[in-house]
């Protein structure tokens, strides 16, 4: 963090207010809004979280928590309009979709392209379901506010891709919305041999073989079963064999050629025991697994329907293929990289590039996007309360 950028943070001290309705120990949201919570306390600011009795009291150490009543995103809503005037916050930052707020973070993406992208992908009668269910009607509605009503004074998106998507649906400017890519905490993603050898011999992988990488919740999103169709086609000709990190059922998925690992504590220790990582993605705005993958110095392959696919270069740090549906190149994206001289070229370059996405750089450009238009609130006894 360069000098005149620290001296303007003490000289602009503010009172945050922080927003997430829900809560999931593994959500990459409330991942990174305890980074940014932690970051914002670290440099004098005072965050304070509004969310509900989802969030455990102890996953919030950095400042004051209030709790709202939200059965529904909507209710959520407009308990939270009804009640943030009394904690005089300089700014409202939010994670969430509201009805206004000074600046919305949109790391889910929009939930209409999401409803029409599932469309493309699910029998007709499912999709008629979700576009009358009231909670995808609520969150419509919701972004509606933001977009369309600009509700939103500001909105900071994860990648180029959702940016487009906003100006595509909405009379929303462009000039507001300010992309700032996702990043990893500062950490070496060190490779250890004996981990390595020792996971691959605990699922009895064979010299020759390769072990393809997927990690995820939400699997149908994920694109899980494009991943091992394709990992069954590219098996044909050189052997390779999935792996299956996260949560889900295992209905509908089976396959030889399929390990499920459940939940994984080190995933560290799992990127450098594969030699691909495979995401067919349906929708998702920046993966962060991708990015961890990227870290790690595996070839990533993913799908054109993920805003991660913006910062890599197609058969440098991975493949980038246009339908997750395509099998056919899913499985030549996957037979490519069988090459280990190849896939070590492109370790160097892939540990380099995921260098520049680094939590401190995402923190300190949103911070600088929040404090440069907001006005700073003086902390004073009573409002630190």
């Amino acid at each position: 963090m360069n000098s005149s950028f620290y001296k303007r943070l003490l000289e602009t001290v503010m009172k945050i207010g922080l927003v997430r309705r829900g809560y999931s120990p593994s959500g990459g949201a409330e991942k990174y809004l305890k980074r940014f919570g932690e970051s914002l306390a670290q440099m004098g600011h005072t965050p304070v979280l509004f969310c509900t009795d989802a969030w455990p009291e102890g996953e919030w150490p950095f400042g004051q928590i209030v709790r709202i009543d939200g059965a529904s995103p909507m209710a959520f809503a407009e308990q939270f309009e009804r009640t943030q005037d009394e904690h005089h916050c300089g700014c409202i930052f939010s994670l969430e979709r509201l009805k206004s707020c000074d600046f919305y973070r949109a790391g889910d993406g929009l939930h209409r392209v999401w409803l029409e992208k599932r469309e493309l992908f699910e029998p007709k009668w499912k999709t008629l379901t979700r576009f009358v269910n009231q909670k995808n009607a609520q969150i419509l509605k919701l972004e509606e506010s933001l977009f369309a009503d600009h509700g939103a004074g500001r909105v900071i998106v994860n990648s180029n891709m959702v940016k487009q998507e906003i100006l595509a649906h909405f009379s929303y400017p462009a000039e507001k919305i300010h992309i700032v890519h996702n990043g990893l905490p500062r950490r070496t993603f060190s490779h250890r041999p004996g981990i390595r050898q020792k996971l691959r011999d605990s699922l009895g992988t064979k010299k020759n073989e390769l072990l393809v990488l997927f990690a995820g919740t939400g699997w149908a999103r994920k694109g899980l079963q494009h991943a091992i169709a394709a990992v069954e086609k590219a098996n044909a000709t050189h052997p390779m064999r999935l792996v299956v990190a996260g949560r889900g059922s295992r209905l509908g998925y089976r396959s030889h050629r399929v390990e499920f690992l459940g939940q994984v504590s080190d995933m560290i220790s799992w990127m450098d025991a594969a030699d691909i990582f495979i995401l067919p993605t349906l929708y998702d705005p920046f993966s962060n697994a991708c990015l961890e993958a990227l870290a790690s110095g595996l070839p990533v392959i993913t799908t054109r329907s993920n805003g991660f696919s913006e910062i890599i270069t197609h058969g440098i740090h991975g493949n980038i293929v246009e339908s997750p549906s395509d099998t056919h190149a899913l499985a030549d994206a996957l037979v490519s990289w069988h090459d280990p001289e190849k896939r070590e070229a492109a370790r160097e370059a892939n540990e380099s590039l995921a260098a520049d996405f680094s939590i401190e750089a995402n923190v300190k450009a949103t911070l600088d996007i929040l404090l440069s238009q907001s006005k700073p609130l003086p902390l004073s006894s009573s409002n630190k309360s």
